[in-house]
């Protein structure tokens, strides 16, 4: 039985690519090409982080991050940013009266974007910076579980990547489901892994409610 549903951030529930644009735009690249190195090093099976290595040697993100905003430029996203299943999703999902969360790898900073954003449609926004954690640490998913009023079994973490999402949530013994989105997916999609992990595999986070259901009627 699914009872609870936690969803990632950053190509999950937000579309990255004017993110991504801006960090170009700061290192002074043509977006073509940070975007074709970013993907090279995720088919690398890399940290996407050694992307600004690439262009800058000993690149600091966090010190960027923090050099970016002093100079009014700050990462950000917004509600344009969303893709556009997302709040029909969530509201079918709370429909459904599934208890709902957000829980991904963010600053502090993006972790108050999103309680603007989503304050009134989930029960839980937690980010890295907030849990001193992060994925796919496993202590990072301890920390989601332990404020989920649901057994482990009963919740279901939806995420792009299989290696920071699927598979530690898995290993704490969540139910899965990978959306076929953004790069890491769309590298990861024909793989063993993501095509035998996660629980659900889906191209739109609508279909989810339809899956959801259909697993809970089937009494697993």
């Amino acid at each position: 039985m699914i009872r609870a549903a936690v969803f990632d951030v950053g190509e999950c529930l937000v579309d990255e690519t004017s993110e991504y644009g801006t960090w170009a735009d700061w290192l002074g690249v043509p977006r073509h090409t940070f975007h074709s190195r970013f993907g090279a090093v995720i088919a690398q099976g890399r940290d996407y982080r050694e992307t600004f290595q690439e262009f800058r040697p000993g690149f600091d993100l966090y010190e960027e991050r923090e050099k970016r905003a002093a100079a009014g430029q700050p990462e950000t996203f917004g509600e344009e940013d969303l893709y556009e299943d997302v709040r029909p999703a969530l509201a079918e999902l709370r429909a459904d009266r599934l208890w709902l969360g957000i829980a991904g790898n963010q600053t502090v900073r993006a972790g108050r974007t999103l309680r603007e954003l989503f304050s009134d449609d989930v029960d839980l926004i937690g980010t890295s910076d907030d849990w001193g954690a992060s994925k796919p640490d496993p202590e990072f998913f301890k920390r989601l579980t332990a404020a989920i009023p649901y057994d482990v079994g009963e919740i279901l973490y939806v995420g792009d990547r299989c290696d920071n999402d699927i598979r530690p949530a898995g290993a704490t013994g969540m139910r899965t489901a990978l959306v076929r989105r953004g790069p890491w997916a769309t590298i990861q999609w024909n793989s063993v892994e993501a095509k035998t992990s996660p629980t659900f595999r889906v191209d739109s986070l609508l279909e989810l409610p339809s899956l959801i259901s259909t697993f809970n009627g089937s009494g697993r």
